[in-house]
């Protein structure tokens, strides 16, 4: 048997940094930042790009959040851009099944699984109109320019590597259903043979090239009022999607004040409502009450954490939607430090692996499955209902210290994310680990009722654990994904420190230098 040590370093440099799960999205940021360009400048070209390198967790045809922190003043601004359910969307089409598959929620199975999948499983987007909103505010760059390099990757295609084949042969049975995404993704109903160094593979995407030109010229709106969301409705028309032209009209962003709690000496910031982020502070607060210094043994720590989790996410599943007043899918994270210590932490996501597995066949984007977001049992606090935002499991967050901000952070992996986060925040504020170090400290996640333990943890943690919680014992594998894959970046004094997911293959730090260092 053999045995391998994985190990990424942080990444500290005086200039800007760009953090996310794609070296060419990281990349692309990263260039911004080199030619003067702002955090905010940075995070949108990087969106935008993992939307083409990236196409199966996130992209333009779903939804997300960001915070922005003002590297001089410290102020803290949120947007929810997040996918809304269409006005004709009727919970009587979403019968529930006698059957029970298991999902990310444990929630009972819809009839011919019509919320996960296909156009009965769409929501209204949002990225577009998040994305140009958040330039425009914060930016420097024009929307035209932002988009030239999800362009430009569009028109080369997605590049085959070992990687990408892995993630097309996961859903190869679920993506050839539908003609659209069997053509942009698949070879003869099957995963492409990965390329190499010496003959690399790309698929380009002309007509998603094609939208976010026309986009580029026309403007963001027109996605959802002009010749874009024209193609977009003939599209879902088509398909049998009940989203129309007035969900599309009607859709906009909406700036908020961040909710904000107390974790030790950090302020915590996170986006209020319905996000991770108010269960994110409910378990930090719970979480104060133990004493999780570097003197506490680890298999303590451990079960401090997942009772933490547990409770809160009791409280979040029962009381948490739509309906209620707010106290598994696969997305993608990134964040974006400048110069002068402005910080965006960003999520994006389809919601599942290849979101509805559809590829609009005149649009070229593949769509979001939303739908799944919402609980299909009547009467709960986040029951399907037209004309409204889900429930969603995304945690960016920024921290600050002493007014400045400190932080930012965030990850993908559905309901994984936020316990991800919580144990990588402790790491570092309880015991005083760095951000390199913490990335690297195996976690537990306690997102459901067995705890999964990382094989590697410190021994006497799944036994300690096991005394209050069932306990599964699980790799930190690529797939299945059993743990969230965050991404960071932190100030400290004049340097800016970057960190990615240390087993993600793709996951990079990229400095924004003329020289990229």
């Amino acid at each position: 048997m053999q045995t391998f040590s994985i190990h990424k370093p942080a990444v500290r440099s005086r200039h800007g940094l760009v953090a996310a799960q794609n070296r060419y999205a990281a990349e692309a940021g990263a260039a911004v930042l080199a030619r003067g360009g702002n955090a905010m400048d940075a995070a949108i070209v990087t969106a935008l790009v993992l939307s083409i390198v990236e196409p199966w967790l996130s992209g333009i045809g779903g939804g997300g959040f960001l915070l922005h922190a003002d590297g001089t003043t410290g102020e803290v601004s949120t947007l929810d851009f997040n996918v809304m359910s269409p006005r004709a969307l009727d919970p009587a089409d979403y019968p529930l099944s006698r059957s029970k598959i298991g999902n990310w929620f444990d929630w009972p199975t819809v009839e011919g699984e019509r919320n996960v999948s296909g156009y009965t499983s769409m929501c209204v987007p949002g990225a577009i109109a998040g994305f140009a909103e958040a330039l425009a505010r914060f930016g420097t760059l024009s929307w035209e320019e932002a988009l030239q390099p999800a362009i430009a990757h569009a028109e080369r295609g997605l590049e085959v590597d070992w990687f990408t084949s892995l993630s097309l042969a996961v859903e190869a049975a679920a993506l050839a259903h539908y003609p659209a995404s069997a053509a942009l993704f698949l070879e003869n109903g099957r995963a492409p043979r990965a390329g190499d160094a010496n003959n690399p593979h790309f698929r380009p995407m002309p007509e998603k090239a094609k939208l976010l030109r026309r986009l580029a010229r026309a403007g963001a709106q027109d996605f959802y009022e002009g010749e874009v969301a024209r193609t977009l409705l003939a599209d879902l028309t088509d398909g049998g999607c009940v989203i129309d032209a007035r969900d599309l009209a009607d859709y906009r962003p909406v700036w908020q004040a961040p909710a904000t709690g107390r974790y030790r000496d950090l302020d915590i910031h996170v986006i209020p409502g319905l996000s991770g982020g108010p269960t994110f502070l409910d378990a930090c607060r719970r979480l104060a009450k133990h004493d999780l210094a570097a003197s506490v043994p680890m298999a303590d720590a451990a079960l401090a954490y997942a009772t933490a989790i547990r409770q809160a996410y009791e409280e979040r599943l029962t009381t948490m939607g739509h309906a209620a007043t707010p106290a598994a899918g696969c997305t993608s994270h990134l964040s974006v430090v400048d110069s002068k210590g402005t910080m965006v932490s960003l999520t994006n996501t389809l919601l599942s692996r290849f979101g509805s597995k559809v590829v609009l066949p005149r649009a070229g984007i593949l769509m979001n499955n939303g739908v799944m977001w919402f609980d299909p049992r009547p009467g709960q606090p986040n029951t399907i209902k037209g004309g409204v935002k889900p429930l969603a499991n995304m945690c960016p967050l920024i921290a600050s210290r002493r007014g400045q901000p400190l932080l930012a952070i965030g990850a993908a992996g559905g309901r994984t994310i936020f316990p991800t986060v919580l144990q990588i925040m402790s790491y570092m504020a309880d015991r005083g680990l760095t951000l390199e170090e913490a990335f690297h400290t195996p976690r537990l996640d306690a997102s459901t009722p067995t705890i999964r333990v990382n094989t590697k943890a410190d021994r006497g943690v799944a036994a300690r654990v096991g005394t209050r919680f069932p306990v599964e014992i699980v790799e930190d594998t690529l797939y299945p994904v059993n743990f969230a894959v965050p991404s960071a970046v932190m100030r400290e004094g004049a340097d800016n420190i970057g960190m990615a997911h240390p087993t993600s293959p793709w996951a990079s730090v990229a400095v924004g230098a003329p020289d990229g260092r």
